[in-house]
């Protein structure tokens, strides 16, 4: 149970925030309406479409490709930033990270500690922003684009802005890194991606995006994951992130609730009140951007404003987005790992872009 606990806790501190709540406002007909089935199938389907593609390796392939060009640190850190924002924006931030880091270490063994610190904290950066791009980029963006009922013209005109600017200070951040030259290690593997698995998980991919621009129904985008696993690969049903899943469940209800006590609503509306965007990402510091999301959700009809709120509080602490605790786990476990160091050059360059992206928001707003 200890050992749960430490592994889970986000989950562990939404089931208790949710059995809290349920004894305030007792299980009744009113909480069939809190949980957003669509969400919890569209990530569901998505978890399996992209297990399914790194299942096959095609992203240390599509990876290997690139590095070829790679010959200094500092090239071999731009791919690998522009790698993980872009993919990140279709496999989601944790996974494009769970792919990345790892041939990241592999690729700069021998680069000097600095620079490779710099480079993994740059990724994780990365990963955060580029997600922000999409609906299905992470979990809060999927949860805000069917909660508010967005469209895709307005989901891009609202974070394109931060998007762009993101990416820009990414590539001059780049530039800090050393000239020296590196040479990238081959891979041996020659094959050729089995045809049957490939397209398969590609098409359901496709039906998952489908599914989340509402072309089609979510129902059939969870029949397709599941008649995709069950043929191709059923170990990938094991794979799904299924504490993702509870969490959001347990969040559901959490927020349900709340939002039936008439003196909790009216404080937290008050809060949130033409202040979402600082709000959201304040407390995205603290709790990270997926439950603060949940929690927030259910106090402000600005879906815009609370979007770029945690999207953009998902950079500055370490667990201001769940994601970057993956870069750090992975880094520290490297030979001659310096955890002290890279939290100390994690937290200037994402404090240092919070801010800024902040800013340039707030200032934008005002125009």
């Amino acid at each position: 149970m200890v050992k749960f606990m430490k592994s889970q806790p986000v989950l562990v501190a939404a089931f208790l925030a949710a059995l809290v709540t349920m004894f305030i406002i007792p299980p009744d007909a009113g909480y069939a309406g809190y949980v957003n089935r669509a969400v919890l199938i569209q990530l569901f389907s998505l978890m399996t479409a992209v297990a399914g593609l790194r299942s096959i390796g095609i992203f240390e392939r599509i990876t290997d490709v690139l590095l070829e060009k790679a010959g200094t640190v500092r090239r071999l850190g731009q791919i690998f930033v522009l790698i993980c924002f872009f993919t990140s924006m279709l496999v989601t931030n944790d996974v494009a990270l769970l792919t990345f880091i790892p041939l990241t270490l592999i690729a700069m063994n021998g680069v000097d500690k600095k620079s490779l610190i710099m480079t993994i904290v740059l990724e994780t950066a990365a990963a955060n922003l580029g997600s922000m791009l999409t609906p299905v980029g992470n979990p809060q963006n999927l949860f805000i684009y069917a909660y508010y009922d967005m469209t895709a013209l307005m989901f891009v005109k609202t974070m394109a802005p931060a998007g762009i600017a993101s990416f820009a200070i990414l590539m001059l951040l780049t530039l800090l890194l050393p000239k020296d030259k590196c040479t990238h290690p081959k891979s041996t593997e020659t094959e050729n991606f089995p045809a049957v698995p490939l397209w398969g998980y590609l098409v359901l991919f496709a039906v998952c995006l489908l599914s989340v621009f509402r072309v089609i129904p979510d129902y059939i985008c969870l029949i397709s994951a599941v008649v995709c696993a069950l043929i191709l690969n059923r170990k990938l049903l094991i794979k799904v992130d299924y504490s993702l899943l509870a969490t959001f469940l347990c969040f559901f209800i959490f927020v349900g609730n709340i939002a039936r006590v008439g003196a909790v609503n009216d404080f937290f509306s008050g809060i949130m009140k033409g202040r979402e965007l600082l709000v959201s990402a304040a407390l995205s510091q603290v709790i990270s951007n997926v439950p603060a999301t949940m929690m927030l959700s259910g106090f402000t009809g600005s879906g815009t404003q609370l979007m770029l709120g945690v999207n953009i509080g998902g950079l500055g602490t370490l667990i201001a987005s769940l994601a970057s605790l993956i870069s750090f786990q992975f880094y520290r476990k490297t030979e001659g790992a310096d955890s002290v160091r890279y939290i100390a050059v994690f937290s200037v360059i994402n404090f240092g872009m919070l801010i800024t992206l902040l800013l340039l928001q707030m200032l934008i707003t005002l125009i």
